[in-house]
């Protein structure tokens, strides 16, 4: 996943702003167009963001890191926030939100809410797979946000689990297996719980 997550930064970052700066080689020197230093944040929804994290910071290793926690509410359905650190500067800088899976959409929705309220220059998603109909959520409640996606999977089962989808990131990640209809066996889900290319018009990039 770090390798990929490499790849798929450099889509999310292809069209952020540069800056000249001057370089000199052993014969002369010219101006480089470079990233500017201080001006983009990764925001990871823990846990399984973190492996996309890695990768993006091995990219880019000056940005700001942020974090989102989302546990799923078993009885409402939604998502508790349990954890909200981001840096005060956000606002002056370029968001890249990493989740590795985007099925219903719904822990992405409400994190981009979330670091919205910051008012970043921009906020773009970077995830691994991708559901059509998390991608229809995204482009319906944040049409402003591009989505990067390594790949556009078929649809969602009835339980909400990507198709064919690769598992469950997070556990695939950390070796863990979580027991129950509602741990975190399910294939391919993004829950409200702690795992959750060209550009088309849907705001959408594939690799």
């Amino acid at each position: 996943m770090r390798k990929i997550a490499e790849l798929l930064g450099y889509e999310a970052m292809r069209d952020l702003p540069t800056q000249l700066n001057s370089v000199t080689t052993p014969l002369g020197a010219f101006n480089l167009p470079l990233l500017s230093d201080a001006n983009i944040c990764f925001v990871s929804i823990l846990r399984a963001g973190n492996g996309l994290l890695d990768g993006l910071l091995d990219l880019y290793p000056q940005a700001a890191v942020g974090y989102i926690g989302l546990s799923r509410n078993e009885e409402t359905l939604k998502a508790d926030l349990y954890y909200n650190k981001l840096p005060p500067d956000i606002a002056k800088r370029h968001v890249i939100v990493c989740d590795p899976m985007l099925a219903t959409g719904g822990s992405a929705s409400d994190t981009l809410a979330l670091v919205k309220e910051t008012t970043p220059l921009s906020i773009r998603l970077v995830t691994l797979v991708a559901a059509p109909e998390g991608v229809a959520r995204i482009n319906g409640d944040h049409p402003d946000v591009h989505i990067i996606t390594g790949a556009l999977d078929s649809h969602l089962n009835e339980q909400g689990y990507i198709v064919p989808g690769l598992g469950d990131a997070g556990d695939r990640l950390y070796g863990t297996v979580a027991q129950g209809l509602h741990g975190r066996t399910h294939k391919g889900r993004d829950q409200h719980n702690t795992d959750a290319g060209e550009h088309h018009d849907q705001h959408i990039s594939e690799n």
